[in-house]
C-alpha cells in the first residue's frame, strides 16, 4: 500500500523501515531535515510540509501520524483534516487519549474522513521483533488497511478490538498493567540488592527466571541486559517518569468503580522517586519521635 507517514521520529523511523521491507510505498514528513534523510536512505520518499504530503499521495489516501499524544497529535490531526477528502483515511499510531480518539473520529468523520486509532507496543525493539497493534474504529476501514497492519506486526501480534477509542482504550489498559509489572520486578531486585551477605547477580538471575519460572517474560529479558551492562545500575538516577496512560488508568478505574491497587501504587511509586527527599517521610519521622521518643535521623 502506498502510506503517508507522520512523525520520523524513533517509532516512527523504524515502523516506515519494517513497512519498506514489505514493499510498501511510503511518503514521510517531518520537520527534522535529518529524520527525513534517514528514512530516505532506505527508499522513501519525503515531503517537507504537510500540505506536500498530501499532494504526493492519490485520494483515496491512507495517513499514518505518529508523534507525541496531546498538543502536536492535535494539532497535526486538525490540520489533515483541512487538507483531506472524503473516503482519507487517518491512523493514530500514539499513545493518544481514547475519549480524545472518539472526539477526533466523529469530527473527522463530519467530512467524510474515516479514522483509526492503532495502539501500539513494541519500542524500540519494533523493528526487529515487530509491534503489538490495537486497533478501533471502522471494522470496514480497519480491514481496507490490514496489509500495513500485517506488515507492522509479528504474527498474530494486531487485532480489531471495535468502535473508535476502543484501540487506545486497550493500549492504555496494556501500559497501566506495565507499570505494575514494573514496579513488581523492581521491588523484588532491591529486596535481593538488600541482603549484600549473598552478593546475588541480577542478571544471571534475570536470565534464569525466563527458563522455566512462572515470572518468565520479555522484561526479564530486558533486564538481563541491564544488568549485563551495569550489575548495580550505578549509572543510572533512580528518576522515572509516566507518559499518561497510567494515570488515565487509574483515573478510569476509578471512573467505573474498579479497584486497580497495585497499578494505582505503582503510579504513585513513580512520583516518589522524582522526590529528591520526602517531605511526607519527614513529617512520619518527626511524629513518631513525638508520641514514641523514636530516633530521628539528623541532616
Amino acid at each position: 500500500m502506498k502510506v503517508g507517514f507522520v512523525g520520523l521520529g524513533r517509532m516512527g523511523a523504524n515502523m516506515v523501515k519494517r513497512l519498506l521491507r514489505d514493499k510498501h510505498e511510503i511518503v514521510g514528513f517531518d520537520p527534522n531535515d535529518s529524520a527525513r534523510k534517514e528514512v530516505e536512505k532506505h527508499g522513501a520518499t519525503t515531503a517537507t510540509s504537510l500540505n506536500e504530503l498530501v499532494d504526493k499521495l492519490k485520494p483515496p489516501r491512507v495517513f499514518w501520524v505518529m508523534v507525541p499524544a496531546g498538543k502536536i497529535t492535535e494539532t497535526t490531526i486538525e490540520a489533515l483534516k483541512d487538507l483531506l477528502q472524503k473516503e482519507d483515511i487517518v491512523i493514530d499510531g500514539g499513545n493518544s487519549f481514547y475519549k480524545d480518539s472518539m472526539r477526533r473520529a466523529k469530527d473527522l468523520q463530519e467530512k467524510g474522513i474515516h479514522f483509526l486509532d492503532a495502539g501500539t507496543s513494541g519500542g524500540i525493539w519494533g523493528l526487529k521483533i515487530g509491534y503489538c497493534l490495537m486497533i478501533g474504529g471502522e471494522k470496514s476501514i480497519f480491514k481496507k488497511v490490514e496489509p500495513v497492519f500485517k506488515t507492522l506486526a509479528p504474527e498474530n501480534g494486531y487485532a480489531y478490538m471495535g468502535p473508535s477509542g476502543s484501540g487506545h482504550f486497550v493500549k492504555m489498559v496494556h501500559n497501566g498493567i506495565e507499570y505494575a509489572m514494573l514496579q513488581a520486578y523492581a521491588e523484588g531486585f532491591e529486596i535481593m540488592k538488600a541482603k549484600k551477605e549473598f552478593a546475588l547477580d541480577f542478571s544471571k538471575i534475570s536470565n534464569l527466571w525466563n527458563h522455566g519460572s512462572v515470572i518468565r517474560s520479555w522484561l526479564l529479558e530486558l533486564a538481563e541486559s541491564a544488568f549485563g551492562k551495569d550489575p548495580h545500575l550505578g549509572s543510572i538516577k533512580g528518576f522515572v517518569e509516566d507518559s499518561g496512560e497510567g494515570r488515565w488508568t487509574v483515573a478510569e478505574a476509578i471512573s467505573e468503580d474498579v479497584p486497580a491497587p497495585t497499578i494505582t501504587l505503582s503510579l504513585l511509586e513513580r512520583f516518589r522517586s522524582r522526590q529528591p527527599e520526602s517531605f511526607s517521610a519527614k513529617v512520619i519521622a518527626a511524629l513518631r519521635n513525638e508520641f514514641g521518643g523514636h530516633a530521628v535521623k539528623k541532616k
